[in-house]
């Protein structure tokens, strides 16, 4: 079932029995609009170079690195761009196949043909044989669905793929990521000089499509001179040195705010749902998507709980599902 098909059965059943627990929203923006900062009032002059050593600084990763933190318009314009020098490339990309299928429409829009592999219940990395070509790895960290970071042995799993072939490297969406500095285990996949990092005010400061920064690895200029000749707008980049340096504390408001509504729907869980949700996906900080490992008519019919299938979120063969805990129902 597309995202799309499942918001409109999801409206239907919550007309039919209004008494069903919703906990299929996933619209961030609207469920916390009101700690979203307002734009400046009069833009000005901003250079790329001062934003990209702001947002270093904020992440505690060295300033001289600034000639490697490319500024974009967010992660989908940063993939964009990197995709296409991948497709330049004949690289092989493999991406996670149940976490966000506009992953699939930016490879696909560039002319590559990715492969997959899946998170849920547990990320499993492709096996694969490496051979000569450039071959990359898209994760997420943490990772949504599966609603947490990666595990130090997952990490160092993904430290033997890169070091099974000179020519792999890796490529880290850390949007979800609302701390500073970045998740351990992010930083240790950055300390192995073959990742490239992709970050954003998306989701820490709900300005989507907006202002981002890509983390190249040491020795890419041909993609740092894409992203030169593609910057944000004045407007954006006016806009993204307000968040970082007026706004700064927003991403943990976010946080804040989205462990409680957390709690608000693991009080109103069966406990039996709530039993079978991860302990590390209830406990992992500004977490609002809990995958279950429950059928998501189960839910619905056994224990009046609307939930996600895990089809929703890309192409997946578990039979469990995911809820979340953005409706009004679990607001202040």
């Amino acid at each position: 079932m597309r995202f799309d098909e499942f918001q409109e059965f999801r409206q239907r059943q919550l007309g039919a029995d209004p008494s069903l627990l919703d906990a299929a929203e996933t619209n961030v923006y609207r469920a916390l609009a009101a700690l979203r900062p307002e734009p400046p009032a009069e833009p000005h002059t901003v250079y790329r170079c001062d934003l990209a050593r702001a947002w270093l600084r904020r992440y505690g990763l060295p300033e001289e690195w600034s000639r490697r933190a490319m500024v974009s318009r967010g992660v989908r314009h940063g993939l964009g761009v990197v995709f296409a020098r991948l497709r330049a490339e004949r690289a092989r990309l493999w991406l996670p196949g149940d976490v966000y299928p506009v992953y699939f429409e930016l490879a696909r829009a560039a002319g590559l043909e990715p492969g997959s592999y899946p998170t849920l219940p547990a990320p499993a990395l492709p096996g694969s044989p490496a051979d000569d070509r450039p071959e990359y790895l898209l994760l997420a960290n943490p990772s949504k669905p599966l609603g947490r970071y990666l595990t130090d042995s997952e990490c160092g799993a993904v430290i033997s793929w890169l070091r099974e072939s000179p020519h792999r490297r890796l490529l880290i969406d850390a949007v979800y990521d609302l701390g500073a500095p970045f998740a351990a285990g992010t930083r240790r996949l950055l300390e192995t000089g073959r990742a490239v990092l992709l970050h954003s005010v998306t989701k820490g400061w709900l300005w989507p499509r907006t202002f981002g920064v890509v983390l190249l690895g040491p020795e890419q200029p041909e993609l740092a001179e894409a992203f030169r000749a593609d910057p944000p707008t004045p407007d954006q980049l006016s806009l993204a040195e307000r968040l970082l340096t007026e706004h700064g504390d927003v991403p943990r408001q976010v946080a804040d705010e989205l462990t409680a509504r957390a709690e608000r729907l693991f009080a109103r869980l069966p406990a039996d749902v709530l039993g079978a949700i991860p302990a590390a996906s209830r406990t992992s900080p500004g977490n609002y998507f809990f995958p279950v490992g429950i059928p998501a008519e189960t839910l619905r019919r056994e224990y009046g709980v609307l939930a996600l299938p895990a089809g929703v979120f890309g192409q997946s063969d578990w039979s469990g599902s995911v809820l979340t805990s953005l409706v009004g129902a679990f607001g202040p």
